[in-house]
């Protein structure tokens, strides 16, 4: 299926039916994409932000609104068509595995590539990285009823996408703000060592959190005097 397609795929009809609750301009998404600027702006703290498969265009408005320069582009013109008109000029209807005009300091990219086939989902991630040192990624790792749906996968799938590119995912970066399975990755130049590092320091912290009866096992060994 070509580009032209896909795109029309993604028509009136998708956005009303497709998404769990229409997806229109209304109070829940308004609320839900002004939550996630909030936090970028915060967090963050970016100067310019691609919204990589942008919709309406929502995340765009909001991260504007709030003084940041956004752009977005997504492959439904119909979707691009809904975008507030005051911001519409900053928003094209394009391909996210297509090169970008510029480099960004953030990248935003939710839930989307696993509407793309792997290769294009491995070209768009590579397309990022050119773009930008920072990402922050969300892809369903359950959805596969969704018929537009191509490419469905566990997030250490996407990690290794994004590793092969020199991005890793930051560990002391809480992105559940977008949901559950939300990741930052960033480019890092550091040595492998302190990569390793600081996934094990995590992967400790959330075993001691989840497993308190290690603690209590490993204090009443080490008080033995055996």
């Amino acid at each position: 299926m070509d580009a032209h397609s896909i795109a029309q795929l993604y028509d009136a009809s998708y956005f009303a039916h497709n998404l769990g609750r229409p997806y229109q301009r209304d109070e829940v998404w308004l609320q839900f994409f002004a939550t996630i600027a909030d936090r970028v702006v915060s967090d963050i703290r970016p100067c310019t932000v691609l919204d990589a498969g942008c919709a309406m265009g929502f995340l765009v408005e909001a991260l504007r609104d709030r003084g940041v320069n956004a752009v977005g582009v997504d492959i439904s013109e119909y979707a691009i068509q809904q975008v507030r008109p005051d911001v519409r000029a900053s928003c094209w209807v394009g391909s996210v595995v297509d090169p970008f005009p510029q480099k960004y300091d953030l990248i935003v990219c939710i839930e989307v590539l696993e509407h793309l086939s792997p290769r294009e989902a491995e070209q768009a991630i590579a397309n990022f990285c050119q773009h930008t040192d920072d990402v922050l990624f969300s892809s369903t790792p359950f959805d596969y009823k969704e018929v537009t749906h191509r490419n469905v996968r566990p997030p250490d799938y996407w990690a290794e996408l994004f590793a092969r590119q020199g991005f890793f995912h930051d560990v002391d970066f809480n992105a559940s703000f977008i949901s559950h399975w939300a990741v930052r990755f960033r480019s890092v130049r550091e040595p492998v060592a302190r990569i390793v590092a600081a996934y094990e320091r995590r992967l400790w912290q959330l075993e001691n959190g989840c497993r308190p009866w290690k603690q209590k096992s490993a204090s009443g060994i080490n008080g033995c005097r055996c």
